[in-house]
């Protein structure tokens, strides 16, 4: 039974499962399992920073969990100045933890708050990081605030990198690819596994589509994006400011 917009998990709900979890998201080697390509689109939008990221710039990783984005990025450029964002206090300070000790950051400052809450001055940040966040956004005034905010905090000439569960506008497609990401979760844990993620994406989640997404960044104000790759049900672009 499908659970509507108003029936989703609230946020203090959303941060006991993450407070529990902490360990599933700590390994830099692996990425998050039950994302397909989670090391892929690590290494890849880590080497895209590259393209236009300077030693002393400052990134905001939102929905940070343990740190995983940020310590791949900084394996290719540093120091930066590291802005960690997460609503579970206890992802928080192991990303802290983890990112503080690996020797390549500048300042580290958390920030434990709902995406929607957060601000900043504009033109703070020379990349962004969303990964596996924004489909906890709701409705379409959720969407269309954050990504202004977005567009807005990046200063010009720099990079929105998301990477996210991503639905099809085509129900058939979407259907055949969501039968194939539960055969990719049988393979890591059977059907029980396949069963229990289906659970909490259904409760939790409530994701767009790719050319929702895009669609969005062009009436954000943003000039460009391109994406980097695109495995069933998951998917990682680039905004260009």
């Amino acid at each position: 039974m499908k659970v509507s917009l108003t029936e989703k998990s609230s946020i203090d709900e959303i941060r006991a499962r993450f407070d529990a979890d902490v360990e599933r998201f700590s390994n830099l080697e692996t990425g998050q399992s039950a994302t397909i390509d989670a090391q892929l689109v690590l290494d890849l939008v880590a080497r895209s920073t590259t393209l236009h990221l300077q030693p002393g710039g400052r990134i905001l990783d939102l929905g940070c969990g343990a740190g995983n984005f940020t310590l791949r990025v900084l394996q290719e450029v540093s120091p930066l100045d590291c802005d960690l964002v997460d609503l579970s206090t206890p992802m928080l300070e192991r990303a802290y933890a983890r990112v503080s000790d690996s020797g390549r950051a500048g300042e580290v400052a958390t920030h434990a708050s709902d995406l929607r809450a957060l601000d900043f001055p504009d033109q703070s940040f020379d990349a962004i990081l969303a990964a596996a966040v924004l489909h906890h956004l709701r409705d379409d005034a959720d969407w269309e605030d954050v990504f202004t905010k977005l567009h807005r905090w990046l200063k010009p000439g720099v990079r929105l990198y998301v990477s996210d569960l991503l639905l099809f506008e085509d129900a058939h497609i979407q259907e055949l690819m969501w039968a194939r990401y539960g055969d990719y979760l049988v393979s890591l844990g059977g059907a029980d596994y396949r069963d229990k993620v289906f659970a909490y994406i259904e409760k939790e989640d409530s994701p767009r589509s790719l050319p929702y997404q895009l669609r969005l960044l062009d009436r954000s104000g943003f000039s460009g994006w391109e994406v980097l790759h695109r495995n069933s049900v998951f998917g990682c672009y680039v905004g260009l400011k």
